[in-house]
């Protein structure tokens, strides 16, 4: 488990450091006959940092407490 914590640790770390990311899809903006323009539409996907102290949190406690087997 203690691999699993400090993996959860990284990604809160990148969480919290990277709190947007931002993709583009092709959307069809013209469809007239046999002509198509296709254009990029930019999509926001934010979250809160305080999301990312959590998940370190987590990868934490992971770390630190012992599990049987």
């Amino acid at each position: 488990m203690k691999k699993a914590g400090i993996i959860i640790l990284i990604l809160g770390i990148l969480l919290t450091i990277f709190t947007t990311v931002t993709f583009f899809t092709r959307e069809k903006v013209v469809d007239i006959g046999e002509i198509e323009i296709m254009g990029n539409k930019r999509h926001h996907l934010s979250w809160s940092p305080l999301i990312g102290v959590a998940v370190m949190a987590v990868g934490g406690v992971l770390m630190v407490v012992p599990f049987k087997k």
